[in-house]
């Protein structure tokens, strides 16, 4: 059986520090995207369409209300990429949910990119 894959992302931008932390399961991912240390923040969570059905993705917000703008398109954007239920966190301390967004976007598409290239390991 395979367990969960675990990845940690680090960026480095105007004196800051973001982070990310990136869980993977057979039908779900999880991503905690925060400023200065790794903290729960905003929580959404976004199901995507079955593939015989048309339409976007649908998301709401589970927990928070601070950076829900942000917290709901990176669900809704996990989701529709990976075609899995996606929960994202999203926690700032010192800048603006739109001065984060593309710091976030960076890490969100490295962390895609870098799990897309690995496949799975044979146990």
């Amino acid at each position: 059986m395979e367990r969960a894959k675990v990845v940690k992302e680090e960026l480095q931008e105007q004196d800051r520090r973001f982070l990310a932390v990136y869980v993977e399961a057979k039908n779900s991912i999880m991503i905690m995207l925060s400023e200065k240390e790794d903290k729960l923040g905003t929580l959404a969570i976004a199901v995507p369409k079955p593939k015989d059905l048309l339409g976007s993705v649908t998301s709401s917000v589970l927990l928070g209300d601070k950076n829900m703008i942000s917290a709901r398109m990176f669900a809704e954007y996990v989701a529709s990429k990976k075609g899995k239920i996606a929960m994202v966190s999203i926690y700032l301390e010192t800048v603006t949910e739109m001065q984060a967004q593309s710091f976030f976007m960076h890490l969100v598409d490295k962390l895609i990119k870098s799990e897309a290239q690995k496949e799975p390991e044979a146990v």
